[in-house]
């Protein structure tokens, strides 16, 4: 029987929420909730959206985009790499056959 690993507390907005988290993963919990607090308090520094749903909603709105934007750059270098190793392989592959 697995045993449950007790809740870790984060904080967000000044509020705490105790979250259930396997024991290997906590210390990225730990991260993402304070990078989550960091937006939230960049938002609602702001003054232009009020109430902490809201907030919450465009702080999330706000990191999906740098999260889409990410694999799209992702994507971009992937291809890019992709690209100059076949090109490197056609120049590897001419240079041995003029031998």
């Amino acid at each position: 029987m697995s045993e449950m690993n007790p809740p870790i507390k984060v904080q967000i907005l000044g509020k705490e929420y105790p979250i259930s988290c396997p024991e290997d993963q906590q210390h990225d919990l730990l991260i993402a909730a304070r990078y989550l607090d960091e937006k939230m308090r960049q938002i609602r520094g702001t003054g232009r959206v009020i109430g902490t749903e809201r907030i919450a909603v465009m702080a999330a709105l706000n990191i999906a985009h740098e999260l889409l934007q990410a694999q799209q750059q992702n994507k971009l270098l992937s291809q890019d790499l992709r690209d100059r190793f076949s090109s490197l392989h056609e120049r590897l592959d001419a240079a041995l056959d003029t031998d």
